[in-house]
């Protein structure tokens, strides 16, 4: 076990997520979190989420944590998934989890459901930012008025989310670019 990191708001607030030693597992930090949440108070609420590349699965648990009425987390680490279900039988409100363990590229290819809220944290190491974007938007993953947030790591270049995303804010943190796109 590498270590534990807390949900920073909400009904779960201070609840502790276990951090497993995993390689490319990279967990956004407090810091990061407590910034894209307060960019994201006002589309959280009521909001039908999709955490790709789920880890410990922090983002999507702070957006339950913070009133948004579903989430679902893909992730193809079995370890990392068996967390994410002891976590949905045992936390209040975690029936609001749907747990799929599955590369986050195929799953976009077969699944056909619209997200109000994606979050898009994959290894740095696997430059997979651009074709998740191209694939939430080619396969009609984003309901109008949708927000997507993209990690990166900030010693690369910055990606180009390109014409069919405007990019609302962003920010680097320490080694994290950080992007909160919209749908155009």
């Amino acid at each position: 076990m590498k270590g534990r990191i807390r949900i920073i708001g909400g009904q779960w607030r201070g609840r502790k997520l276990p951090v497993p030693d995993s390689s490319g597992l990279r967990p956004t930090g407090a810091r990061a979190r407590e910034t894209l949440f307060n960019w994201l108070q006002a589309v959280v609420p009521g909001a039908r989420c999709l955490d790709l590349f789920a880890g410990t699965g922090a983002l999507g648990l702070e957006a339950i944590s913070r009133g948004a009425d579903s989430a679902v987390f893909v992730e193809r680490d079995r370890r990392l998934v068996e967390g994410l279900r002891e976590i949905a039988a045992s936390w209040p409100g975690g029936e609001r989890m749907e747990i799929v363990r599955a590369d986050a590229l195929r799953w976009l290819d077969d699944d056909d459901r619209a997200f109000d809220l994606v979050f898009i944290d994959p290894p740095f190491a696997d430059g997979l930012q651009a074709r998740t974007l191209e694939a939430l938007a080619d396969g009609g993953h984003l309901d109008s008025g949708a927000r997507v947030y993209v990690e990166q790591d900030a010693r690369d270049t910055e990606f180009d989310p390109g014409e069919r995303y405007e990019v609302l804010r962003r920010k680097t943190l320490g080694e994290v670019r950080m992007l909160l796109l919209a749908i155009r």
